[in-house]
């Protein structure tokens, strides 16, 4: 059995899974950011996901520990946390979501020939080294959230890369001497399934693990998903929902288009066509606190907007709640409810939310399709999968199949198929997720609603690009 962990942006989840992909026990607690006023500031108490480990793991139980094989962390990222030679933190974690690094993100752009973000690893440590140079002398590591856990679990610091070809995405070597960063603050590289460590005598009285176990390299959360839909053949795509969402194309070939990112898939000779929008299931959230009374309850909204037909009687809603990526890559963008009417009510309100991430993926299906790929289905995994309307819902915006895992949290069981690579159970990681991931329902697309959402996809698109134009003035 593998011990499996996976620290979201919104829960701490953890659990036993066996070589069949049996989940025995599962346990999660929330997470929270640190409270900040800067809309590009995004920070977390990175010893809150120790003392949240510790948690899950007394809820896990462990009973049976002589039967784990093998412990494996995957994360949200690009997450940094800056820690000291014994791998504790000296300042609040820069989330996936921190923006603070435009600047340095277009000077590390200047030696490399890979699109730079500012949520990425290297123009958060750059960040810091020209902000809060007192904290960057005393950094001994930058290290990813996963590798932190992992390094708190067995004192050796490491960083985790799907295959080679991502040290140009993740660590570009060649631009950290020529921005003057310190290439001894980058720990050295290991691949998923790579073991690391062991897990101390400190860490097992401190999260309650076996001493001794092994520490599996896992990696960052959206490549467990990966696997863990077994999103490892052309045309498959993990469409992953959560706080933020992401949508992961297998292809044969790179795909050149300023509006995707193109990384090696984990599968060597396969590419990873991807987008991310960061407001998906914080929309749905938010949606809920403010159309849902005084005590929220999602599943009661959906039971209400189940008969709303599609289109929200023709209400747009734009899910730019906080500063996002594709489809506009504007941080200055903002969310809308565009064409409300008094007809309108709450019911049409919460569809329209519902609807908008799915016209979201569509653009992301459209922008890989028109660069070469083919998109077969979409395997969805994410708490919101939970809810067969919003599983519907994306079948048909998109007109392409949407596919359910028997367990909703694909990290979990993508953390398991590495820790039994890793242990030499499988040959391959695609061998192990064809034998551990398994689908309980196919969502087929409803044709009767294409044209409706034909034409409002179109409106979608073009109040996108409108209302973008009008917050620049």
């Amino acid at each position: 059995m593998i011990l499996a962990y996976d620290i979201g942006t919104s829960f701490l989840k953890g659990a036993v899974v066996t070589e069949n992909g049996k989940i025995l026990a599962r346990a999660q607690v929330p997470v929270r950011m640190a409270a900040s006023a800067d809309r590009e500031r995004y920070e977390w108490d990175a010893d809150s996901w120790l003392s949240g480990m510790a948690l899950v793991t007394a809820q896990l139980g462990l009973r049976e520990k002589g039967k784990l094989r093998g412990v494996v962390v995957s994360a949200n990222g690009p997450t940094l946390v800056p820690v000291n030679a014994d791998g504790e933190p000296l300042a609040l974690a820069m989330s996936w979501m921190d923006r603070r690094g435009w600047e340095e993100a277009e000077l590390i752009a200047e030696f490399t020939d890979s699109p730079v973000d500012p949520s990425f690893y290297l123009p958060k440590a750059f960040w810091i080294m020209r902000h809060e140079p007192e904290l960057y002398e005393k950094t001994r590591y930058f290290l990813p959230c996963a590798e932190f856990i992992d390094f708190f679990l067995t004192g050796n610091a490491v960083r985790i890369l799907p295959t080679a070809l991502f040290r140009e995405f993740f660590w570009n070597e060649g631009a950290i001497p020529r921005v003057r960063l310190d290439p001894d603050r980058f720990p050295s590289f290991v691949e998923p399934g790579d073991l690391i460590g062991s897990v101390s005598d400190k860490a097992a009285d401190i999260l309650g693990l076996p001493a001794g176990l092994p520490v599996i390299a896992g990696g960052p959360d959206f490549i467990m998903s990966i696997v863990g839909t077994a999103s490892m053949q052309p045309g498959r795509t993990c469409d992953r929902a959560g706080t933020s969402e992401g949508v992961n194309l297998c292809w044969s070939a790179p795909v050149r288009d300023p509006k995707l990112l193109c990384f090696p898939h984990v599968v060597r000779s396969l590419y990873n066509i991807s987008a991310m929008f960061s407001t998906s299931g914080s929309a749905l959230d938010w949606a809920a606190r403010n159309l849902g009374g005084h005590k929220p309850d999602i599943d009661a909204l959906f039971r209400e907007i189940q008969g709303v037909p599609a289109g929200s009687d023709r209400l747009l809603f734009l899910p730019f709640l906080s500063p996002d990526r594709f489809p506009i890559w504007d941080p200055d963008m903002r969310g809308a409810f565009v064409g409300l009417t008094l007809e309108h009510g709450r019911r049409e309100m919460m569809r329209a939310v519902v609807e908008s991430t799915g016209f979201a993926v569509r653009s992301v299906v459209a922008a890989m399709e028109a660069g070469g790929c083919h998109v077969a289905d979409l395997r969805v995994t994410g708490s919101q999968t939970r809810l067969p309307l919003w599983c519907q819902v994306r079948a048909d915006i998109t007109g392409k199949k949407v596919l359910l895992p028997e367990q909703e949290d694909a990290e979990l069981i993508g953390n398991a198929c590495v820790g039994f690579f890793g242990l030499e159970d499988f040959e391959s990681l695609s061998a192990a997720a064809e034998s551990l991931v398994r689908f309980q329902r196919t969502f087929t697309p409803d044709h009767s609603a294409a044209a409706i959402y034909d034409e409002m996809f179109a409106r979608f698109t073009r109040a996108c690009a409108c209302l973008g134009e009008t917050l620049k003035r």
